[in-house]
């Protein structure tokens, strides 16, 4: 009887410890299947002077810091450091202490938290306006949809101040789902959502097993683009060309030809040379966005990919200039996937994913567990031809729980030592297997 009492004790004891990690309060402001702060966003931001250089200047290095961690894979690389950055700014709202500091030097954040996302609520509210009027490469009108939002599990007990500043600069609330009782279900609804927003160029984002049971929240930016070029390539001048790789071997691919200088609108293109590259600018339609090709000289390639920084590609945009030229090039269509952690945290965000040192207190600040990144998903879609660029991106931030233990009851045999703690020298050491004897 008494085993049988103590074997009951301990499934009491397991059991409310698992309720612990389980259940917790709900934020406020629910309805229609979404918590959302009351505060609407801010349509109208005022940064301070050189506070969106700032921003831009900060993502650039982001952009290029990734770029030199990745360049390794074997390969094409394609990705949006823009979603990521933005996926990862949502995060960061809610971070504190030395996983802000750690999250703010790997993603190149420049501006303080007060400063930086009203910065980022201005600079989407500025590429919305970009190119109303354009076309898309696929004869429809241009696109640049930039989206975000926020998976949360219901009857979690959110912070205030973390969903004001979603709805205040991200124009988003946390959409709620159920990832404790129904985490296929959650994932599937979230990949849904990504492929909608990508017209379905962006599947399975969130692959098998990336969500689960201690999942409490999910941040997905998704962003496509499909713009015509203001200076199109002529179809009937496409034909199979060389196109020479690293080792000197070449291949053969179609390479599309343009030989006009000026578009329909008065976009033209600008060409830059260095000491080791050619550069040329290719705009699209209203010239107010471009594809920059950066194109090092013949067995240069590894030189200056290491040589590679934003004061490089300042330097490179600084010279630009309007000219008359023919351009060949190869049309190209590239996806990739990529799970980031491992590259985040070469790149000194540690913390973050640290089940016990994350402080993401800005999110949920409970006593019964702590939230940390378990990982983070982006994928990239790149089509290039003769009309123009459709490309598309997703990333989404896995946030995960971790439960404190309620308490450790030392209720079976154990051994123990007594031992000096700078030393490491033991002094004694011994078991006890009955402590009634």
């Amino acid at each position: 009887m008494k085993e049988k009492g103590f074997i009951f004790t301990l499934i009491i004891i397991a059991f409310f410890l698992f309720s612990v990690c389980h259940l917790s309060n709900q934020s406020t402001n629910e309805g229609n299947g979404e918590i959302k702060s009351n505060k609407k966003r801010d349509m109208s931001p005022v940064l301070a002077k050189g506070e969106l250089n700032q921003l831009v200047d900060g993502n650039t290095q982001f952009a290029i810091k990734f770029y030199h961690s990745i360049k390794n894979q074997k390969g094409n690389l394609f990705y949006s450091p823009y979603s990521i950055s933005v996926a990862l700014a949502m995060t960061y709202a809610g971070s504190k202490n030395n996983t802000s500091i750690q999250m703010a030097d790997a993603l190149s954040f420049l501006l303080s938290q007060e400063r930086l996302h009203p910065a980022f609520n201005f600079l989407d509210l500025e590429l919305k306006s970009r190119n109303k009027d354009g076309s898309g490469k696929d004869g429809k009108g241009f696109k640049l949809n930039i989206v975000n939002a926020i998976w949360a599990q219901e009857d979690f007990n959110f912070e205030e101040p973390f969903l004001d500043t979603l709805a205040v600069n991200y124009d988003a609330g946390l959409r709620i789902v159920d990832f404790i009782n129904n985490a296929e279900d959650s994932r599937n609804t979230i990949n849904e959502w990504v492929s909608d927003q990508t017209e379905d160029r962006i599947k399975e984002l969130l692959p098998p097993g990336s969500i689960d049971t201690l999942t409490r929240m999910v941040l997905t930016n998704a962003i496509y683009f499909n713009a015509a070029w203001g200076i199109p390539f002529d179809e009937e001048a496409t034909k199979n060309g060389n196109f020479i790789l690293k080792d000197g071997n070449s291949v053969s691919v179609p390479m599309m030809f343009l030989s006009r200088s000026s578009g329909e609108k008065g976009e033209r293109i600008s060409i830059a040379y260095g000491n080791n590259y050619k550069a040329v600018e290719l705009p699209y339609e209203n010239g107010e966005l471009s594809m920059l090709i950066i194109l090092p000289d013949s067995n240069k390639f590894d030189e200056f990919e290491k040589d590679f920084s934003s004061n490089v590609l300042k330097g490179i945009v600084s010279s630009l200039h309007e000219t008359t030229i023919n351009i060949r090039m190869p049309k190209f269509e590239y996806s990739s996937k990529s799970s980031l952690s491992d590259i985040l945290k070469s790149m000194g965000m540690t913390d973050a994913f640290d089940e016990m040192n994350a402080d993401f207190t800005g999110i949920y600040n409970g006593s019964e567990g702590n939230l940390f990144i378990k990982e983070v998903y982006h994928k990239a879609f790149i089509s290039v031809d003769e009309k123009g660029t459709e490309a598309a991106a997703a990333t989404g931030v896995v946030i995960s729980f971790t439960c404190f233990p309620g308490q450790i009851e030392i209720n079976r045999p154990f051994i123990y030592l007594i031992r000096d703690i700078e030393t490491g020298t033991i002094l004694f050491m011994g078991r006890v297997l009955d402590p009634s004897l």
